[in-house]
Formats: C-alpha cells, structure tokens, sequence
C-alpha cells in the first residue's frame, strides 16, 4: 500500500511537461509501479524528431535511446520474456533513423541485462538467434559477430557443446580476417571453456594460449584479463599445479574487486582456498579471508570452504561427509570445487587407510572398514586401486577377506643405499686383487 502511495503521490505532485522531465519521473516511479514507467518510456522512445522547447534534437535523440535501454532493462528485469522478444522486434524500425554504433550498443544492452537473469538460457538463446538473423538481412557484420559469440557462451551455458564449437569455429575463420584481437580473445576463451567441459584438456590449454598470444598484443579489459586469469588458474588446478593456479585465481579475483564484481571476485575468492587446501595449507584459509580485505566477502560459499579446510584438518572423512551436506548447493552445485573435493576425499581416504594398515602383516579388511567406519565394498575397492597404483605392496585374499600387506612396503631407502655401498665395496677389493696379482 505505501509503495502504491508514493506512486500516486509522484503523479499529483510531478506532471511532467518535458521529454526531460517524463524520462526522470520514469525512472522515479520504475522501482514502485513497472506498467506506468514503461507507458512513459513508450512515449518518449515513440517521440519524434520535431523540436521541442527548449530541447535540442541531439538531446532527444539521446533520451529515445535511453528510453529504449532503459525499457529493455525492465521488461529483461522484471522477467517479462515475451514482451522482451515483441518489444525487439518493434524497434527494429526505429534503427533506420540511428547511427549503427547507437543500435548495436541498444541491442548489446539488453542482451547483456537479459544474461544477468538466471534460468533463462533457452530464452536468451532463441532472442541471440533472432537478433543474428536480423543482423544477417541487415548486412551487420560488427553486431553479428559480437552476437554470435554471446550465442556461444549461451550455448556453453546449456551444455550444448557441440552446438558451441559450431558457432565459434565459423566465427573465428571469419574473424582472423579482420584481425579483430579483442573479438578473438573472447571466442578462444570460450573455445577453452567449452574443450575444458568435454575433457580435451590439451586443446583446452592451446585455445587458452591462443586468447592470450591476441590479448599481449593489445590492451586487454579487466573484465575479459579476469576471466582469462580464472580459465589459466582452473586448467593448472586440473593438472594438480595447485601453487600455480592460487596465483592465477589471485589474480582474478583482484582484477574483479577492482571492477566492484563481488559475484565473481567471491567465486574467484573460493577457487583460492580451495587451491589451497589441496595443497595441505588449509591453516591458511583463516587467515586468508579473516584480512582486512576480505571482510566484505561473506556469506555461505565462504563458510563452506572454511568448513572444508577444518575437515582436512582433522583428517575426518565423515566430517567432509557433513561439510557436503551442510553445503550441499554451494560445493556440490560448483563444478570446479565438486570436482577436486572428490580427489579431496579419495586423498583422506588413502592417508587414513595407510595409517590404519601399517601396523600389520596381514588384516581382516572386515576389521579394516569397521576401524574406518566405511562400507567393505569401498574398502576393498580402495585398497586394489592402492595396491596396483603402487602407494603400498600387498595382495588382497578375497576368499578370506584378508589384506597381506609385504614388509617390503615399508622400507626405507637404507636397504638400497647398503646393497650400493656393498657392490662398490667389492668392486674395489677385486681391483686391489688385480694389481696384487701383478707385484
């Protein structure tokens, strides 16, 4: 009722007279009544280009543009898809009487407002298409190309992969032509992504080498140098180079501070711990986000990577089993922490099981899951994959569910270095019996 109020207020008190007063009561009213702001930026982006008082033709023209900008916003905003499509094609018309770099920044606009709306992929998707299509019977090859490679990001988004590289292969051929290197940047990056989701890791690594050969030779956004950082810093997580990878999230995520990004720059700021905690520092997860730095980073996606570092601490399986629990959505709904807290937990595994089993010879693997509190099966299957990946010598005797663990699997380095020690021992007395034998 009081938002109501306000509204109506605003309409007795303020009748606006102007092209310049009716965009200010619009974007007054925008955030009490949605209909009644976009009947005022109707008429201002239907206006047309006869002189007003006191208002300059050019200032017109720069009030429809923000009127239709700001009319894309609301309807992406507000959530309002179908009127986002019909209200597109509605002011394709208005695009004749404006320059292309206005109506390709328009159209980028409320492209780029329609993505920050979650779950509506498919819609962005069909709108990228319908708008690339316009751009093709229009011949406008600057927007179509800047189009197609949001399509592939979208694409990527929706995990239609094949589709992706499709779009980004024809668009790169026609981009090395005009040597557009901010242009490349992105679809290499987005190529990277996309071979990286597929599990092609070196031709992940070579698209990735690829966008940052173009970006040396030019200047580089923060926004786009933040996004390369944290591709950089996921491909050497991949390969278990997490040292290097916490510098390249460090990176990310100052470039998206710098810029007030705080989504990303917390998902950057997870990405550090986690590399941390997989290199067996987790005691410096606390100190890390308890900086004078990082107080404005809160939340539960931070409490959950301070709740897996004191697992680790505590070498506890089944308080990592909790913490997964606890922070179902935010660990397990991450693709990048999901994938290393399960080498996580496989690691806690091992170091537990070697630490149980080294006391004997020979063991109930019965004995061994009840000591651990897991189940057999995965016991069993654990101590195969340790006994053929080498990490201790023993063979399992499944007929009687034991575990025949070789002395030999615990030796030092003394036994080698002692046979050494006696081979040239010896080969040193045979050359005195030689020279001996010669007197």
């Amino acid at each position: 009722m009081a938002a109501t109020a306000t509204a109506m207020d605003v309409e007795e008190e303020d009748v606006p007279t102007t092209l310049t007063e009716q965009f200010e009561l619009a974007k007054e009213i925008q955030s009490l009544d949605v209909d009644r702001a976009i009947a005022k930026y109707r008429e201002i982006m239907r206006c047309d280009d006869v002189k007003e008082a006191g208002v300059e033709q050019a200032q017109m023209h720069k009030l429809r543009e923000l009127s239709i900008i700001a009319l894309g916003k609301l309807y992406a905003q507000e959530r309002k898809i179908a009127e986002l499509t019909g209200f597109m094609r509605e002011i394709r018309p208005l695009f004749e009487s404006m320059p292309k770099s206005k109506t390709a920044k328009i159209v980028r606009t409320i492209i780029d407002e329609f993505a920050k709306v979650p779950d509506t992929l498919e819609a962005q998707e069909k709108l990228c298409i319908e708008c690339i299509e316009w751009c093709k019977t229009e011949r406008r090859t600057y927007l179509r190309q800047r189009l197609q490679s949001k399509l592939a990001g979208m694409l990527l988004g929706q995990g239609k992969f094949t589709n992706a590289l499709t779009v980004t292969a024809a668009l790169t051929r026609e981009v090395k032509k005009l040597d557009d290197k901010q242009l490349l940047v992105e679809i290499f990056l987005i190529e990277s992504q996309i071979h990286y989701e597929l599990q092609h890791i070196p031709k992940a690594k070579a698209a990735l080498t690829a966008a940052r050969t173009n970006a040396n030779a030019i200047h580089v956004p923060t926004f786009l140098q933040a996004k390369i950082d944290l591709e950089a810093g996921i491909l050497h997580a991949h390969g278990l180079d997490f040292k290097t990878a916490y510098s390249y999230f460090f990176e990310s995520f100052e470039a998206y501070n710098q810029i007030k990004n705080t989504k990303l720059a917390t998902e950057s700021l997870v990405y550090m711990l986690m590399s941390k905690v997989m290199v067996g520092e987790a005691r410096s997860v606390e100190s890390i986000v308890s900086g004078k730095a990082m107080l404005q980073f809160e939340g539960r996606a931070i409490e959950s990577m301070k709740a897996v570092a004191n697992a680790y601490k505590a070498r506890s399986l089944h308080a990592l089993d909790k913490v997964l629990v606890d922070f179902k959505e935010e660990l397990v709904g991450n693709k990048f922490v999901n994938r290393h807290l399960k080498t996580l937990s496989e690691m806690l595994l091992e170091e537990n099981l070697i630490r149980l089993i080294e006391p004997f010879s020979k063991v109930e693997i019965d004995h061994v899951a009840s000591l651990i509190e897991l189940p057999v099966a995965r016991i069993e299957n654990k101590l195969s994959q340790m006994i053929l990946d080498k990490k201790f010598d023993g063979i399992l005797d499944q007929g009687r569910g034991h575990l025949l663990i070789h002395s030999t699997s615990f030796k030092g380095t003394s036994f080698d270095s002692s046979l050494g020690v006696i081979k040239n021992m010896g080969e040193v007395v045979d050359s005195l019996f030689r020279r001996a034998k010669q007197l």
